[in-house]
């Protein structure tokens, strides 16, 4: 197996365990992390390693985005200015999604995950819900594969227009047909709604989807979970032995005291979008780190929505970190809230690596530089105009860095980006290919939904 040696940059390996190095090395072989320490080249499985210079960089573990609904990528900005929830399920679900042919999820799909590894992103979970057909979700996972990211196919049907009712009954061919996706890096959930108020009952969690994800070992992630029906709902999971660590809860917005020691004492995960519930409003406006963290609960971050939100992980820590610091402040000045305690840098950096992992049930796999896990990680150039100098490595990835500064991006011991640039990727080809499809769904829309 093949061996890389980075070596001489400022190590944040988010471990626990381990701490940071302001100067040291970490080795790979094959898809592994061997070992994290300084001066690594005299170390035995380093012998004969392609060595990778990082003097004046950050070598840190890989975001993790808990919650993309990758498909709509084509769409991007589409709805830049979108007034609430209705409107973009009305636009994009209610309209937009029912024109998609498989080749429209796969070229959606594979942009959304390209997006992701330019920007450090190097595990997805795609929230696909526009399983239309076996062949939409087939093209979704093929996509994910497609672009070796880590992804993960999250499954659920479409909110509206006609489709061939295969979900979730298709979910055990999906697990068994793509097993090997992208070399294995590809693995499977179970998507649904938190309740019936948006698109019925068939797609909201409850006894029988929960018995689908076990009988086939998914974890699920619920999506639109805020106010106070999804807080009736979670209750009655609880009660029912629904929620457990296998289970995120997405948005979580405005949801109830007792509703989130719920959470808290099944184990429950969460899954935070910072930038979608503030600007397109949703339940209270105002992510629920706080409620999170008072229920014993460290959430993942994600992203959400292209159609009307910026594609990085970058957005997201520094929206999470001015909202939740201006709340406390707020609660100090008199304003009758909470005054909790004030998250830091590297809490939200926190949120987007080793958390984010653990939140989709990869806890195991990635979101640390630890010995053992899956070699998923960035090199960023901290010597950049916007970067320079290196004071605080932690503070420079937070809030001074942007995907232009991400020299290197390797999944599972794979480099996907390399000086800069995406390997093997035709980015001319892949502007026709989403222009087309842009196109087509547009003009589909302009015709009264007749797709050409």
């Amino acid at each position: 197996m093949s061996a890389t040696l980075f070596t001489g940059g400022t190590v944040v390996t988010m471990d626990p365990g381990a701490g940071d190095l302001e100067r040291g090395d970490v080795l790979v072989r094959g898809d592994r992390i061997i070992a994290v320490g300084p001066d690594l080249g005299a170390h035995p499985d380093a012998a004969g390693a392609t060595v990778v210079d990082t003097t004046g960089r950050v070598v840190a573990p890989g975001f993790v985005d808990t919650h993309r609904h990758a498909w709509q990528a084509q769409m991007r900005r589409s709805i830049p200015d979108v007034s609430d929830l209705g409107s973009y399920v009305a636009s994009t679900l209610g309209r937009v999604a029912p024109l998609y042919t498989p080749h429209d999820m796969y070229v959606g799909t594979r942009l959304a995950a390209l997006t992701a590894l330019d920007a450090g992103i190097t595990t997805v979970l795609d929230f696909s819900h526009n399983s239309r057909t076996r062949a939409h979700s087939d093209a979704a996972v093929r996509a994910l594969a497609d672009t070796g990211v880590r992804g993960v196919h999250a499954s659920m049907g479409p909110h509206f227009g006609d489709w061939d009712r295969q979900w979730p009954g298709d979910l055990e061919r999906l697990c068994s047909d793509h097993r090997d996706a992208g070399g294995g890096l590809v693995t499977f959930r179970l998507a649904a709604l938190a309740t019936d108020e948006v698109a019925g009952p068939d797609l909201a969690y409850g006894r029988e989807l929960a018995a689908v994800a076990r009988d086939l070992g998914l974890g699920v992630s619920v999506d639109a979970v805020f106010g106070a029906a999804s807080s009736e709902a979670v209750l009655g999971w609880a009660d029912a032995d629904l929620l457990g660590p296998d289970v995120c809860l997405i948005h979580a917005t405005g949801l109830t005291p007792s509703a989130w020691r719920a959470v808290g004492e099944t184990g429950a995960t969460v899954s935070l979008a910072p930038s979608s519930d503030a600007q397109i409003g949703l339940e209270s406006a105002v992510p629920a780190i706080d409620e999170a963290l008072a229920a014993g609960v460290r959430p993942g971050l994600s992203i959400d929505v292209e159609v009307a939100l910026a594609s990085d992980m970058f957005t997201q820590m520094r929206t999470l970190l001015a909202i939740q610091r201006m709340r406390a402040v707020r609660g100090v000045y008199g304003s009758g809230d909470p005054v909790p305690d004030r998250i830091t840098t590297r809490d939200v950096l926190d949120f987007a690596t080793r958390q984010g992992a653990r939140t989709i049930g990869l806890g195991e796999v990635t979101g640390s530089l630890t010995p053992g896990r899956q070699a998923d990680l960035i090199v960023v150039d901290a010597g950049d105009v916007n970067t320079m100098p290196l004071n605080d490595a932690v503070g420079t990835l937070v809030l001074g860095a942007d995907a232009r500064n991400i020299e290197t991006v390797m999944v599972a011991g794979r480099i996907r980006k390399a000086h800069g640039r995406l390997v093997g990727v035709d980015v001319d080809g892949l502007r026709e290919e989403v222009t087309a499809s842009r196109d087509r769904i547009v003009a589909a829309l302009d015709t009264g939904g007749a797709v050409a």
